[in-house]
């Protein structure tokens, strides 16, 4: 892996001072480091794989869009956070478990004051979820489920039957995202990641709560009709985010951009 932005910023040393050589994997710890949280306040951030052609599914999974070096950015983006916000549909469609705990992370997150995996929030008007999953039985934490004041009376005890902690983050049926975001960082939740669905992140975007877009460009192509990275409603006025950093591993790019 090779950084290509910022020139300025070098790239993580490799440990006993050599100088590090193009294409070399990074390590855990440097990546943690490249991808870091802001130290202090409440920071949502997004992570998205699209394909050249603005595909964020093959067959209705991320996954065949991925790679090997995105699956490690991927699993430290989840050993930083507090908190993996996700959309209903995507835990249906990637068959979500619950977040594990890490032994390569483990010491940084004690020196971070968390827990020993994030906490695994799934974002449903309806509750239409199968509750005997892992997700929600086996959680090494217990697993949250955002909703709104008008969801169905049953579902909601059903969640908490299966031991969710169903938060409500709305007045009506569905979820504010900015509410939610607060929802969360008033349980101490501030380091926020979302993987979507496309509608979750779109959601975020058109409130305006989308700090931080990871954003994993694949050079594949598949044409078709599958979904963007985000969907839902359009915003009045496109938001600007600045480029934060690029790296690069067997051509797909991995950039962060932050909201200007």
């Amino acid at each position: 892996m090779r950084r290509l932005f910022p020139v300025t910023d070098p790239t993580p040393p490799v440990p006993g001072g050599a100088e590090r050589p193009d294409g070399r994997e990074w390590t855990l710890d440097e990546l943690a480091d490249a991808y870091a949280y802001p130290a202090d306040g409440t920071w949502l951030r997004g992570n998205m794989v699209s394909t050249l052609d603005g595909a964020a599914q093959h067959e209705g999974r991320s996954e065949p869009i991925s790679s090997a070096a995105d699956m490690r950015i991927f699993g430290t983006l989840r050993a930083l956070s507090d908190v993996i916000v996700v959309g209903a549909e995507t835990v249906r469609q990637e068959q979500y478990r619950p977040a594990r705990a890490r032994a390569a992370f483990a010491e940084r997150r004690r020196a971070a004051g968390q827990g020993p995996a994030p906490v695994i929030a799934v974002v449903s008007a309806s509750l239409d979820l199968d509750f005997s999953l892992p997700l929600f039985t086996e959680p090494l934490v217990p697993t949250l489920v955002l909703t709104g004041a008008a969801a169905p009376p049953g579902r909601v005890q059903a969640a908490e039957r299966a031991g969710a902690e169903v938060v409500v983050a709305g007045d009506g049926p569905g979820v504010e995202p900015g509410r939610a975001v607060r929802a969360l960082a008033g349980r101490g939740l501030t380091r926020q990641l979302t993987e979507g669905g496309p509608r979750l992140l779109g959601q975020f975007a058109a409130a305006g709560v989308l700090d931080e877009l990871c954003l994993t460009v694949a050079p594949l192509m598949t044409a078709g009709d599958a979904q963007r990275i985000a969907g839902g409603p359009s915003l009045a006025v496109p938001s600007r985010f600045g480029l934060a950093s690029v790296l690069e591993e067997d051509g797909f790019l991995f950039t962060r951009y932050r909201r200007i």
